[in-house]
Parts: C-alpha cells; structure tokens; sequence
C-alpha cells in the first residue's frame, strides 16, 4: 500500500485529517514528531508547499500539508498566514484577537477561516486544494473541541463556535474538512494513476 506523509506535528490537525482520507487506499503516516519545517511570512500556498516538498524529500512517498489561517475583515485580514506566529499558544493568540476587537460589533467580528492544501509527490508534482468558511470573532471562547482559534470562531448558521462541534460536524463544514475534500480527489487520482 502506497503512504501518505501528513506534515505537520499538531495532533489534533492529523486527528482530522487522517480521518477525513481514510477512506482512500493509502496508509496514512504523521510526520515524526522530532521533525519540523519551519514555516516564514510567506503566503499560506508557499508555506503548505515547502512543508509537502520538504517531506517528499525526507521520506520518498507522496506529501499533504497545509497553511491555514484566521482573516478578520475589519482587521485588514489579519493575523492571516501568520496566524500561528501572533502568540506561543492558542490561548495567547485568542487573546490577542479578542483585545484587538475589544468594544467592536458584530458587523465588524466577520471572519473568514482558510486553508490552503498542497500534494506534493515523489515525481516532482505540486497540486492544490483550498477552503475557506465564513463566520464571526465571538465574544469569548466557548468549546472543547477543535483547536487553535475553533473556540472564537461563530457560526451563526451553527449557533455554535467550531470548538462546540464533534470532528464529524466540523470536517463538514470547516476550512480544512473543505480543503480536504478536494485533495481527497486529487489523492485519489493519484491513486489510481499507480495502479
């Protein structure tokens, strides 16, 4: 059976993602933990990209990463691409979201979730997949779940935040779980291309 190296080192991302492709006849393989490819100030398709390219390089099978990030509108899209660089935690970058909105509306919480998927492969391929959703920056954070920004991002359709959702819920609605669905295709042409 052919692998799939998921770059990324964050458990809960792998947790969703492995989940959404396991249907795909692929063993899917988290990249060692001791390993990590830095990510700069580029865009989220840069970013993604270097981590897939850098993981075909170190293992020799096919590679899926992924740059996500949280865009407030009334921010300019901040914090963007360098959502994960804004604080050394997730609670420290919620916060910092939350004191830069401090005695805003809702008409100026509206946010967008993206992500931006690359697969790269050993033959020297790159292909894409991107999703966004829309929402609103809540007024404090609520949910278990999820990580990252999941506790302060609305869905008003939901009533809930991402982090109030089960990982079933969430894979079909959120940014990733939509990125994702076009990268399953993608994986499984490839897929089928091998046999």
């Amino acid at each position: 059976m052919r692998k799939l190296i998921i770059a990324t080192t964050n458990k809960g991302k792998f947790r969703e993602m492995s989940k959404a492709l396991e249907e795909l006849p692929l063993q899917i393989i988290p990249l060692p933990s001791h390993i990590y490819v830095e990510e700069g100030e580029e865009s989220y398709w840069e970013n993604a990209a270097r981590k897939a390219m850098k993981a075909v390089e170190m293992f020799g099978e096919i590679a899926l990463a992924d740059d996500s990030g949280l865009e407030v509108l009334s921010l300019g899209g901040f914090p963007g691409s360098r959502s994960k660089r804004i604080g050394q935690t997730d609670e420290e970058r919620i916060n910092t979201i939350l004191r830069m909105l401090e005695g805003k509306g809702w008409e100026e919480r509206e946010a967008i979730f993206r992500c931006v998927i690359a697969i790269a492969t050993p033959d020297g391929r790159l292909e894409r997949a991107e999703g966004i959703v829309r929402g609103y920056i809540a007024y404090e954070p609520k949910g278990e779940g999820g990580f990252g920004y999941d506790p302060i991002f609305f869905l008003p359709e939901k009533g809930k935040t991402m982090a109030e959702l089960d990982v079933e819920e969430k894979n079909a609605i959120s940014h990733r779980g939509k990125a994702l669905k076009e990268a399953k295709k993608i994986l499984q042409r490839l897929c089928n291309e091998c046999k």
